[in-house]
């Protein structure tokens, strides 16, 4: 299991966790129970943002009939235009906790991963990766074209950066609230973003830990992941990082300049806060 850098003290966070959900119907009131459910057990105090990304399906009101039953979920509807990317960015602005994790809404991610990745987070790590393809993992009903993909693209990734994690595009991370504020502005629209949070968080100095988790294919719904129309906008974002860490000289490091978040964004995650706690 690769960790990079040493963990802190053990300590408690209120984890946020944020699910994109674009007609998911079909998976999202199962998700969301064994969510809560894992959580609880582990005794994580938490919240559920998901992210109703202009659902035609039902979906909001199937996450507002599980509502009723675990109060620590809530839906918001995606602002802006649709988009994987623009739904997360969403969540992104509207999370309360310490420590955010994104998890899809088709059921692909186990719950249990989760309460792991926060406990690695509660170590002192400002980030937890997980990896599908690591000693552990377990994966199951994989596409095989996707897959020929991912290990490309990722291959391409892990040399051109010099970095021990090879999943990079896989969307389940978590992070604390520190680090998304350190990593914006956020860029991508798409599921490129799964690739700009972690290599923006890893170029700009954030310490981060590498965990086997398992991953499972779809059984309802269809897949938003287009490969044909993604295939450019993944390139750009990773040359845009990869430039960023030749040229920008630091600037953007965590040691050598401190983000500050907007007023209005602190002030409405404190009041988010309270009620979470």
């Amino acid at each position: 299991m690769p960790q990079i850098d040493s963990p802190q003290a053990s300590e408690t966070l209120i984890l946020s966790v944020v699910i994109p959900a674009h007609n998911e119907v079909g998976s999202i009131a199962q998700v969301l129970e064994a969510l809560c459910q894992s959580l609880s057990a582990g005794g994580v105090v938490h919240e559920i943002v998901v992210v109703d990304d202009h659902s035609t399906d039902g979906t909001a009101q199937a996450v507002a009939t599980v509502a009723r039953t675990y109060p620590a979920i809530r839906c918001i509807s995606n602002p802006y235009p649709p988009g994987f990317g623009l739904a997360v960015r969403a969540g992104l602005d509207a999370f309360a906790g310490d420590a955010v994790a994104i998890v899809m809404a088709d059921g692909s991610d186990p719950p249990e991963d989760v309460v792991r990745c926060y406990v690695e987070l509660c170590r002192g790590y400002d980030c937890v990766f997980g990896s599908r393809f690591l000693d552990g993992s377990r994966v199951t009903d994989y596409p095989w074209m996707k897959l020929v993909f991912n290990r490309l693209a990722n291959l391409f990734i892990r040399v051109l950066f010099r970095i021990p994690l090879n999943d990079t595009t896989n969307a389940f991370k978590c992070y604390r609230q520190q680090v998304i504020e350190g990593v914006r502005p956020i860029l991508s629209n798409h599921f490129n973003l799964t690739v700009e949070l972690p290599l923006k968080a890893i170029v700009r100095g954030f310490s981060f830990s590498v965990i086997p988790i398992g991953w499972r294919g779809r059984t309802e719904g269809v897949s938003k992941l287009k490969i044909k129309e993604m295939g450019s906008r993944y390139l750009f974002i990773v040359l845009y990082v990869w430039l960023e860490k030749h040229l920008a000289r630091g600037d953007y490091h965590r040691g050598r300049f401190q983000l500050e978040s907007p007023v209005n964004r602190q002030v409405s995650r404190a009041r988010r806060r309270n009620d979470v706690g």
